[in-house]
């Protein structure tokens, strides 16, 4: 039998997923609720999008804690400080370098980013990874591929 996937959201995939009622990353939520991958974001993610709501949208920040809760959204251990300073190499950037940190040291397939700065405009990152790197919608598209039966 084969496992879910395991997708790592940052802080801004999350905050899509949230602020938007269509889109990849609400349906990535809405996979997730239905148990059919599993999500999982860090405790620095979890504080990051406190603040971004509280900042930017203080309105859906009870949706937040009940999103979480029905998407099975599991908060990861935060990786070693070896593996965080191998990341800040990467990235150059201490808050990106602790999701990157966090969802390498976790063993995630994919990890969801709208964030091109630190992530997806990065030359070489995605051939340093052992996981997938994307937007929302580049997990989805990995996520039918995935499924297809030839």
């Amino acid at each position: 039998m084969n496992r879910n996937a395991r997708l790592f959201l940052d802080t801004s995939a999350l905050f899509a997923g949230l602020w938007s009622a269509e889109g990849g990353a609400r349906m990535l939520l809405r996979l997730g609720e239905a148990g059919s991958v599993d999500l999982y974001v860090s405790s620095q993610g979890l504080s990051e999008i406190d603040d971004v709501i509280r900042r930017k949208a203080e309105q859906i920040l009870s949706l937040l804690a009940v999103t979480l809760d029905r998407s099975q959204v599991k908060v990861v251990p935060d990786a070693p400080i070896e593996e965080f300073e191998k990341a800040f190499i990467i990235v150059h950037h201490p808050g990106d370098a602790r999701i990157l940190a966090d969802a390498w040291h976790n063993q995630v397939d994919f990890l969801v980013t709208l964030d091109k700065a630190h992530f997806l405009d990065l030359p070489g990152l995605a051939e340093k990874l052992p996981f997938l790197l994307g937007t929302p919608g580049d997990a989805l598209g990995w996520l039918r591929r995935r499924f297809i039966v030839t």
